[in-house]
């Protein structure tokens, strides 16, 4: 269950919450920024701020501060050093983290609700967490997608884009598109598949997509947003109907834009193309043939090496 709704549900259930977010990262470190974990006062728990002993301490940490019923915000750091003479992780990785506590009870229930709905929508809106407060802003955009700024103890500010996620957008509901879907959804992608067939019997089956649409290939360029954080895959039934759709995305700014089959296929359309006009250094964005090169062969093992040449392009930035 995405974290926003498993505190929702926590919260509706009356329930105090210990809500952790990695808020700085130095070196190497297995926590990213922005990653979270929930833990609850009924036990239960959602999330990761990077695993392992440093991970369990943490959760150990929330889990007192829970039967203390300690209600203010506070930031704990982590240093992955054994040497170090404070705030020892476990870890030997030779970095640091940073974590903001943050304390969750039914008060919080309405904020939470209206992040929830954001991010599960699309829909935009800032985040805003300090030593003494938590709102949420909707309909509002901020430069970076996470900003932090510490001055000490008792003065810091988290700031976090919600909604504006990374979204998936797939073209061909067939046999691909369901595992793909499954495993960008677990990378937190919001997924949209696209395909002009009815009554697709892999389209029905798909439950990972948060939206399925019918649609017509020759009209579907105003589905794709142009954005740092839109990635879109081609994977129709046919090759003409993979050339119609990467005619229509391939001089978009797009984060990611990858187009299955093999090269023979991806050389006709190419050449199709620049017969049509398109431009040599467009192609060139494109990922074809699709994904890292594993020899996959199973629609499962395709979807994995599509999910990773994308993992690979976000951490690469």
């Amino acid at each position: 269950m995405e974290i926003w709704k498993f505190i929702n549900n926590e919260l509706s259930n009356n329930n105090r919450l210990i809500l952790l977010i990695v808020v700085e990262v130095k070196g190497s470190s297995p926590g990213k920024v922005g990653f979270k974990m929930a833990v609850s006062e009924s036990g239960a728990i959602n999330g990761s701020i990077g695993g392992g002993v440093m991970e369990y301490n943490m959760v150990e940490l929330a889990r007192k501060e829970l039967k203390n019923e300690i209600t203010k915000s506070f930031i704990k750091r982590q240093v992955h050093n054994p040497d170090a003479e404070t705030d020892k992780s476990g870890l030997i990785c030779s970095g640091e983290q940073t974590h903001a506590f943050i304390s969750l009870n039914k008060s919080h229930f309405e904020i939470i609700q209206r992040i929830a709905t954001c991010n599960d929508s699309g829909n935009k809106g800032v985040l805003s967490i300090s030593e003494s407060q938590i709102s949420f802003t909707e309909n509002q955009t901020i430069d970076k997608n996470i900003m932090y700024h510490f001055e000490d103890e008792n003065q810091w500010q988290y700031t976090e884009q919600i909604g504006l996620k990374n979204t998936l957008y797939i073209f061909g509901g067939g046999h691909v598109s369901v595992p793909l879907s499954e495993v960008a959804r677990m990378l937190n992608f919001r997924v949209e598949v696209y395909d002009n067939r009815q009554e697709l019997s892999t389209m029905e089956e798909n439950q990972f997509a948060h939206t399925k649409t019918f649609v017509d290939y020759k009209n579907i360029a105003h589905y794709v947003t142009e954005s740092i954080n839109s990635f879109a895959v081609i994977m129709t039934a046919g090759h003409k109907a993979d050339e119609i759709v990467l005619k229509q995305l391939v001089t978009k700014k797009l984060k990611y834009l990858g187009m299955i089959g093999s090269k023979n296929k991806t050389k006709a359309i190419y050449e199709n193309l620049l017969n049509e006009g398109i431009k040599q250094e467009d192609l060139n964005k494109v990922d074809a043939p699709i994904g890292l090169s594993i020899n996959s062969q199973t629609p499962a093992e395709i979807a994995i090496s599509i999910a990773a040449k994308i993992i690979q392009i976000i951490n690469s930035q």
